[in-house]
């Protein structure tokens, strides 16, 4: 039952990779190290996670790390006591952390010491000392205390080294954990600041291309340094494109002297002095990102996933005094600036906290007044100021500062979007809503055209999405008539050119067969359990004449891994034959008629996170556009194309318990040459 509970609450090995690191957090440590060996193989396999924080003593090992779903984080939240030494609030919070060593391997090694106390050490053997039992009581357990062996002198930490693992790791789940770990770390050079780092003894190569931390702010396209003194702002302001973007240019420019006129929500608009607030004077660093799929394409990041996970979650605007972070200021859920509420009426035109990294520099003696009491108050808990007259005029010349960059930002912003984006990518109503939402807003007629709009916008969305998904279930005629007509073609083609008998009776029993498939995904039925390796077999054999009517060398990796499936065989099939469709058709348009250049590979995968896949890649001249527009219906870059052909693929997959992924280089192990676009099949509910 205890191992059962275990699986139940940790969903996969990176997310209990994950919770280990977020507990390193929460021990006040400055830093983790993850270190993984052999971890293709379960029975060699070593995962190792160290931390340098304030460690755990005798009790706290016996009465909080073994005993499940303890509320030790959850308490120490609802009382606002941070740690002691940099003034975290606690992240983790369900009391998970020991089965998330359970679900990574059957034998688990902890050590641990807290500050002049002995080491404590703890062995456990999943399959030894929890078979059979059903309370945590039950279990016998040994804690034993020695001399520190391993954090000697005044070193402090926990170590927690697993083996015999109970999964085989990937590429996939390698990169994936490694994403998520550089989430929660912070950019900045600043003490305090969590560190995270994940090391392989091998496979190295399966880590090329993830974001580094410390590359993070070279990908900023827009930058400032702020300063607040008195009653002035004065900034540096700079836009820097991407090395692709060759039709814009860079713009630097100073401005000083901007008195700080804050609106405080008033019709009368005040000009605030920090000086009166004994504030000041404050550094603003700011680093802003463009998150659109379009701009990001044009630049050099390999990791693009990684660095929108980062922003997601590490996003913000953080507060320093004396170098030292003032928290919970820039963490997620912490909207202190409220950027996020400026930017619903008009989010073309507002920075929100998943596009901002920033970093306010205050210095002690110039930020407080002891003999007064007046200035930046920390609150007794250490959880942030005070929320005196005093911050608020500092919270809103921060702001304000923001502002001032928000407007700069938006210049080069519409330049950009002018030149790169362009017409063929304009979303229809919703972006004619947009800049109505801004004409209606420098009307001042936002209280009462708002709701109006907002009900527009919401009723556009609902109707437009059910009718793609009414399009998408049924397939809608026209793809019907594609795919049958393709079909047709194939069955002429090899009439005339006195195919073999056995071909022709094929392709006529694989013509009547998807006729009679579409009519059976109609009825909602028709799903069977089919082997991976069977629908790539047939889809190819479906296409066989196409591929050596255009000269296309196919290269298949099926009999290494293979898994079941439970799917409709002849929707998964043309979803196949779509793909390889593709590719016939930008592979010609990439090589011609030239002998010998043209590939395509097929094969199946363990190496994603989410499921086996069936992967289908080529040498064609790979995706112009980003996956985030790759599926939306009716965008394509053939001269006679629908776009609905990748679109339709992405809500078979879904409907069908998967999804349709485009991984990126270096997240799967593809044959030399395969250098073009690729597609992955992902499954769900498979039996391997």
């Amino acid at each position: 039952m205890l191992l059962l509970l275990g699986d139940q609450l940790i969903r996969d090995p990176g997310i209990a990779v994950f919770e280990l690191v977020k507990n390193a957090y929460d021990a006040d440590s400055p830093d983790v190290t993850v270190r993984m060996s052999n971890i293709d193989d379960p029975s060699t396999g070593r995962i190792v996670v160290e931390d340098s924080g304030t460690g755990m003593d005798f009790d706290t090992v016996t009465g909080v790390w073994l005993e499940p779903g303890t509320d030790y984080r959850v308490e120490q939240k609802e009382a606002g006591k941070p740690t002691p030494k940099y003034g975290r609030m606690p992240i983790g919070e369900k009391g998970v952390g020991r089965f998330a060593a359970h679900k990574l391997g059957h034998q688990v090694s902890l050590t641990t010491r807290r500050a002049s106390l002995p080491e404590v050490h703890v062995d456990i053997d999943w399959r030894k000392d929890f078979k059979d039992k059903k309370y945590l009581q039950d279990v016998l357990i040994q804690v034993s205390e020695s001399p520190p062996q391993h954090f000697t002198g005044t070193r402090t930490g926990t170590l927690l080294e697993i083996t015999q693992l109970r999964d085989t790791w990937t590429r996939g789940m390698v990169r994936d954990l490694a994403r998520s770990i550089n989430s929660i770390c912070s950019p900045f050079e600043m003490p305090g600041e969590f560190r995270a780092k994940l090391k392989l003894a091998d496979h190295q190569e399966w880590l090329q291309g993830i974001l580094d931390i410390k590359e993070v702010l070279k990908f900023a396209l827009f930058g400032a340094q702020c300063r607040l003194q008195g009653d002035k702002l004065s900034y540096r302001y700079s836009f820097n494109p991407y090395p692709g973007m060759d039709k814009v240019k860079s713009r630097k420019l100073v401005r000083t002297g901007i008195r700080l006129t804050l609106d405080r929500r008033k019709r009368d608009k005040k000009t605030v002095n920090l000086d009166e607030h004994f504030v000041g004077p404050v550094r603003i660093d700011l680093y802003i990102f463009d998150r659109d799929p379009h701009v990001l394409s044009l630049s050099e990041i390999a990791d693009r996933q990684g660095l929108k996970e980062f922003l997601n979650e590490s996003g913000g605007v953080r507060v320093y005094r004396n170098g030292i972070r003032v928290y919970d200021y820039g963490e997620r859920g912490n909207d202190w600036l409220g950027l996020g509420g400026r930017r619903v009426n008009v989010p073309a035109k507002r920075i929100s906290n998943n596009l901002i990294i920033g970093a306010v520099s205050l210095d002690l003696e110039k930020s407080y007044d002891l003999d007064t009491g007046r200035g930046l108050v920390e609150k007794t808990n250490r959880e942030g100021f005070v929320e005196n007259t005093d911050y608020e005029a500092f919270r809103d010349a921060v702001a304000f500062a923001i502002q001032q960059i928000e407007v700069e930002r938006n210049i080069d912003k519409k330049h950009i979007t002018n030149i790169y984006r362009g017409k063929e990518l304009r979303e229809p109503v919703l972006d004619d809503l947009v800049e109505l939402r801004e004409l209606v807003e420098k009307r001042k007629l936002t209280e009462v055209l708002g709701p109006y709009l907002d009900r527009i916008e919401t009723d556009f969305i609902t109707i437009r999405d059910k009718l793609l998904t009414s399009a998408s279930a049924g397939l809608s005629l026209s793809v019907v008539i594609h795919e049958i007509e393709k079909a047709v073609s194939a069955l002429v083609q090899a009439v005339e050119t006195d195919s073999g008998r056995h071909r022709i009776k094929s392709l006529a029993k694989h013509l009547a067969a998807l006729v009679e498939g579409f009519a059976t995904l109609l009825r909602r039925s028709g799903s069977s359990r089919e082997k991976a390796s069977s629908l790539v077999r047939q889809a190819l054999f479906n296409m066989d004449l196409r591929l050596e009517v255009h000269r296309i060398d196919r290269s298949l990796n099926i009999s290494r891994f293979d898994f079941e499936v439970k799917c409709s065989r002849r929707l998964t099939i043309s979803t196949i034959m779509n793909i390889v469709d593709n590719s016939i058709w930008w592979l010609d348009s990439k090589w011609g008629e030239q002998e010998g250049k043209k590939k395509i590979y097929i094969g199946t995968t363990k190496e994603i996170t989410r499921g086996p896949a069936i992967v289908i890649a080529d040498n064609g001249p790979g995706f112009l556009d980003p996956p985030e527009y790759l599926v939306e219906p009716f965008i394509t870059r053939k001269p006679d194309g629908m776009g609905l052909g990748l679109h339709i693929a992405d809500q078979v997959m879904k409907a069908q318990n998967g999804k349709l992924l485009f991984p990126q280089e270096g997240d799967l192990e593809l044959p030399d040459g395969i250098d073009g676009a690729v597609v992955a099949l992902v499954f769900g509910g498979v039996q391997k």
